[in-house]
């Protein structure tokens, strides 16, 4: 009587990969938003939360920046003089990538993920890839003043992220040009 192992082994095969994929897009957090905006203002402690509308006004650039709308109606930023913080969202490629931004001066200081929940891409939690943010600006066009190298395998949480680069820049100068006022 000839056995076929065949089956029993596609099963476990497939099995396998499940409970891989399952793994592999749980969510990792490298640092608790509460301690990256304890750290972001140092011995002082951080500031009271903020809100900035996202108001008609606004939601054309952002738009751009991202590509659609954001899906939310106002987002907290903590801010201490020209230093603001941001936590901000932005899909990699089917989950969100979870950021925390710091701006000083019209200029990202840090760049860090927070937490990340994708299967593929984690190379951009590394300080390799977020510190070529370090002193980047925002152009007239929405644009970064410097370039970000990509990762191969990485292209969509690469995007993600430098988009929230830009889109952090772009709502600093908001609540900048708004306390000039």
């Amino acid at each position: 009587m000839k056995v076929s192992l065949r089956r029993p082994f596609r099963s476990l095969v497939a099995s396998l990969f499940l409970v891989g994929g399952v793994f592999a897009s749980d969510e990792e957090v490298f640092l608790a938003p509460e301690r990256f905006i304890a750290d972001a203002f140092g011995e002082g402690g951080a500031p009271d939360v903020e809100r900035l509308w996202l108001t008609t006004t606004l939601k054309p650039s952002i738009k751009s920046i991202l590509g659609r709308d954001y899906p939310a109606l106002r987002l907290r930023y903590w801010q201490r003089g020209s230093r603001t913080a941001w936590i901000l969202e932005e899909i990699g490629k089917v989950r969100p990538i979870t950021t925390g931004i710091i701006v000083d001066s019209g200029r990202i200081s840090a760049l860090q993920v927070l937490v990340y929940r994708e299967s593929h891409g984690w190379e951009v939690k590394h300080p390799f890839f977020t510190d070529q943010f370090q002193d980047a600006q925002l152009t007239e066009g929405l644009r970064l003043d410097q370039t970000i190298d990509s990762i191969a395998g990485a292209t969509m949480s690469v995007d993600a992220l430098k988009k929230l680069g830009r889109l952090a820049l772009y709502l600093d100068q908001q609540v900048q040009d708004s306390a000039d006022s």
